[in-house]
């Protein structure tokens, strides 16, 4: 009798060509809201392990992505998402416009960093933090000292000198928000915000853009998040980067698959390569907590122990609560955003 072998190795060969086939000349429309550099970063990684898959970028703030997934529900034009808030992925989740898929090495992430779902309907990446970048050359200027907590920024010496990003276009401003709601609880949380509101200069659209501002001189003070202000401390901005003792709120870059998606092949090599440890070294060039355990090594002018300052959010509870607290933080304070 012949040997199988050949007949094996043939079949192999026909079924990597068309595996490769499915994938090749596949356009994943994905959508982010990665910071622009890391996006750079990122795709190119990507395409160095899997240059059979192509990729169309749409690239926004976090809820301006978020938004327009929705307002797509009933014709999605997105294939997948990498690099946006878990609280928007939940959002998708809710609304039953994602894919389930058991990504390969899932089981090697965090409990925290994966949907419970069996198969999880998305994965978590990294995390974000918040932090204030205080620029010490405007703050001896104004005679302004150097805040300790959040409640710090309520001083009337800070008047006109704070920015902070809009909690309906950025995930950092809506996680400083949800955050302070749980950690003030209700009442106490938007009687802070009216105090801060007092000495706010304008709300960005951006969750970086206020450690931008503060790096360059043009606020002395911006609630941002760490990785933000660790590269612009890093680049020789005059800053020093405050982590408030109440705690900081903090978000997850997340991925997932949508729910009809004709690309679903290479939609999942995407997740597959999103949860790889090589991944995952690549997201800790920038962030000091990742989703694989046990890989991530410091990164400059962060904490040493950044979890340690996290508060315990309820990511649930932020995305069913979305809609409410946003419309109540515009009536409130909607007149000090900066224009689109």
């Amino acid at each position: 009798m012949k040997s199988l072998k050949p007949l094996r190795s043939l079949l192999a060969v026909a079924m990597t060509a068309i595996s490769f086939s499915a994938l090749a000349n596949s356009e994943l429309t994905v959508y982010t809201a990665l910071e622009p550099e890391d996006l750079t970063k990122y795709a190119a990684r990507f395409n160095q392990d899997h240059p059979e898959v192509k990729i169309k970028w749409v690239r926004d703030s976090t809820g301006v992505i978020t938004a327009r997934l929705l307002a797509e529900k009933a014709n999605p034009q997105a294939d997948a998402v990498w690099g946006l808030a878990a609280t928007s992925l939940k959002l998708l989740q809710q609304d039953g416009m994602l894919q389930g898929y058991a990504a390969k090495g899932v089981d090697q992430l965090k409990p925290l960093f994966r949907d419970s779902q069996n198969p999880p309907q998305w994965i978590g990446m990294d995390a974000w933090m918040a932090a204030i970048c205080f620029n010490t050359v405007e703050a001896a200027k104004y005679n302004l000292p150097q805040p300790k907590t959040w409640q710090d920024l309520t001083n009337p010496v800070y008047r006109g000198h704070v920015v902070m990003p809009h909690p309906a276009s950025s995930g950092t401003g809506y996680l400083d928000v949800s955050a302070w709601l749980q950690t003030f609880g209700a009442d106490q949380g938007w009687a802070y915000m009216y105090g801060l509101h007092q000495n706010i200069k304008s709300y960005t659209h951006s969750g970086s853009k206020p450690c931008k501002m503060a790096a360059t001189g043009e606020a002395a003070l911006g609630i941002s998040f760490a990785y933000r202000g660790a590269k612009e401390k890093t680049a020789g901005a005059p800053l020093e980067l405050v982590f408030p003792t109440e705690g900081l709120g903090w978000e997850m870059e997340a991925a997932g698959i949508l729910k009809g998606t004709d690309k679903l092949a290479a939609a999942q090599t995407l997740m597959d390569w999103a949860a790889s440890e090589k991944a995952n070294q690549l997201y800790n060039e920038g962030y000091a907590i990742i989703a694989m355990p046990g890989i991530a090594k410091p990164v400059a002018h962060f904490p040493a122990e950044p979890e340690k300052l996290l508060i315990k959010n309820d990511f649930d509870w932020a995305a069913k609560n979305r809609d409410l607290i946003l419309t109540e933080w515009q009536q409130r304070y909607e007149g000090k955003a900066e224009a689109k």
